[in-house]
């Protein structure tokens, strides 16, 4: 097997790159995960180590396909819907009506590093309920979704689903109010209904690259992202992100992480549930 023994050295210039690419930071000790997750990669392409294969990604350009093979194969890709369940009764509850208060008509939402679509999807069904209780307050609220991996993209911007990634945290009534069951095809899958995808545009991005393109935004979920970046990434991601947001916007995190040393340009909301951070006036 070709990753059946990693020396140090490999090990060590494929966590540097795998830094350099993604801003992924790899622990000490993953060799085991860089063996399951890369060991039928490195098979397929005739190489006989990791060291290879770093020599390989480095001669690579930017965007060719083995880079993407290598960050999608090591990227993590867990999601659920309505991860947490308390951002997005927040989002409803406090954050929308504040920014309806403000005047706005078409707020913007930044969901990044979005996988398969869970967590876009999961705002807009958000947005859909509460415009429908709150007609005239917001005309319409755009989602830009972002991931590194433009293979997770295309299925997200699909958005079939099927009965197993379903049951991941969506409560049936709303499965059966926005999405669609497809009849056609030969397993049991269902679509994301067209009210809900319409507001959403999936969009490759790198969290260490700029974000002007991507326009301002009102609110961003940055969620269970920030534990995989060094200390330094984190403090210039979350830098970079306040400069995007507007004023007095919003950001929300994973259950698991905090501003702590990293930023002091938000301070934190509590709201029944849980906690927000809001970009400092």
């Amino acid at each position: 097997m070709p990753l059946s023994n990693i020396n140090s050295e490999d090990y060590q210039a494929f966590r540097r790159f795998l830094e350099e690419a993604c801003g992924i930071l790899l622990g000490d000790n993953k060799h085991y995960l860089v063996q399951s997750r890369l060991g039928g990669l490195v098979q397929s392409q005739g190489l006989s180590s990791l060291g290879e294969l770093v020599h390989a990604l480095r001669r690579a350009p930017p965007g060719s396909r083995l880079r993407e093979q290598v960050i999608e194969a090591m990227t993590t890709n867990e999601t659920l819907w309505f991860r947490d369940r308390h951002p997005f009764e927040i989002l409803e509850k406090t954050v929308l009506p504040a920014l309806a208060a403000q005047g706005l008509r078409n707020p913007r939402v930044w969901s990044a590093a979005c996988s398969t679509g869970q967590e876009p999807y999961s705002i807009s069904m958000t947005v859909q309920q509460y415009l429908a209780a709150n007609p005239g307050k917001l005309r319409d609220v755009g989602i830009v979704a972002t991931d590194i991996s433009p293979r997770v993209l295309t299925e997200a911007r699909e958005g079939f689903y099927d009965s197993l990634a379903l049951s991941r945290g969506l409560p049936r009534p709303l499965r059966d109010r926005y999405f669609r069951r497809d009849a056609a095809h030969w397993e049991e899958r269902w679509q994301v209904a067209d009210e809900i995808r319409r507001r959403v545009r999936f969009t490759v991005a790198n969290l260490q690259e700029s974000y002007a393109r991507l326009g301002r935004f009102e609110v961003i979920f940055c969620r269970n992202v920030l534990i995989y970046f060094s200390a330094e990434t984190k403090r210039d991601i979350l830098a970079r992100m306040a400069d995007t947001l507007a004023d007095r916007g919003w950001l929300f995190l994973g259950a698991s992480e905090s501003l702590s040393n990293h930023s002091n340009a938000f301070e934190m909301v509590r709201a029944e549930g849980g906690v927000v951070y809001r970009k400092r006036g």
